[in-house]
């Protein structure tokens, strides 16, 4: 196992830790995602590398801010995907991108399933776009707490880079 693929995993699992026992991500976390994605690429690539970092660390930023100003997807999200992507690059966090928008969306059917409720969260976003068309006003899509429809995203990102690891992409 390469050095980037434990660095990965260990940024991941320990989103995933504090993401399921407190709903959100340590910034100091994230923090050391960054400083040790810039030092990883500048150490493997020099001057280029930290461009390589800043390519894949805004790439998610850019891509994922709709979902975060509608409240769909947490600031935490957004920044550890940006710590990812800053060790894989923008090609790499690209499919990790896509690989994890795929197992949330496994996962969501999952649990949309094994709820019971798939048609009143359908009525429930068609209602949340029908205000925001109307009135223009912003309000949180997430619903704060242990709610049944609320997924916490560290899960589907540790499994696209489990992905990473197995050498999906």
């Amino acid at each position: 196992m390469t050095l980037q693929v434990c660095l990965i995993l260990l940024l991941s699992a320990g989103a995933v830790v504090m993401d399921l026992l407190g709903e959100r991500i340590w910034n100091p976390w994230i923090w050391l995602g960054w400083g040790t994605g810039v030092l990883y690429q500048f150490l493997l690539q020099g001057n280029r590398g930290i461009l390589i970092f800043l390519s894949g660390g805004l790439l998610p930023i850019l891509l994922l801010f709709p979902l975060f100003y509608f409240r769909m997807l947490g600031a935490g999200d957004v920044k550890l995907l940006s710590a990812l992507g800053g060790l894989l690059g923008a090609r790499g966090i690209l499919s990790g991108l896509a690989w994890s928008f795929l197992w949330g969306g496994i996962l969501s059917g999952a649990f949309l399933i094994a709820c019971g409720n798939a048609g009143e969260r359908m009525a429930y976003l068609g209602q949340y776009l029908r205000d925001y068309m109307r009135t223009g006003e912003k309000k949180p899509y997430y619903r704060r707490g242990s709610r049944p429809e609320n997924i916490h995203f560290t899960v589907p990102i540790l499994l696209g880079m489990l992905m990473y690891a197995g050498g999906y992409y």
